[in-house]
């Protein structure tokens, strides 16, 4: 999938390693059950780009709704840290392809659709 510029793709961490993938980031807090960090391959693990544990908790206890959900991730992108980490996400992605790995079920519905728009309309 092309956004812009950049060369981004999201897999779910349970599928195995591709050779195109470029550089894999996890995007969840937690790591995912199940799966040992040897066989997850991943380059980088920015923990400052993943929902608050309250926001996840909010959103997987089914009291808001998904779009309510991509408002409040995209302010805790605005943060210092987590622009910061966005910004590196950005950088990695300018130098090839990248790809951005999560547990989620759904990955069009999850913090990882918010992140693939965030890079793909570039700084804020």
């Amino acid at each position: 999938m092309e956004h812009g510029a950049f060369r981004i793709q999201v897999r779910r961490i349970y599928d195995a390693p591709e050779p195109d993938d470029g550089t894999r980031v996890l995007v969840d807090r937690l790591w995912p059950r199940g799966l040992s960090k040897a066989d997850a391959r991943i380059d980088e693990w920015p923990k400052a780009l993943t929902p608050s544990t309250e926001l996840r908790r909010w959103y997987h206890g089914k009291e808001g709704t998904y779009e309510e959900f991509c408002r409040r991730y995209e302010n805790e992108l605005a943060e210092p840290a987590a622009a910061q980490a966005l910004d590196g996400l950005r950088t990695l992605a300018a130098a090839g392809p990248l790809t951005l790995l999560t547990a989620a079920k759904e990955p069009d519905r999850s913090h990882t659709s918010v992140l693939v728009r965030r890079l793909a309309r570039g700084r804020p």
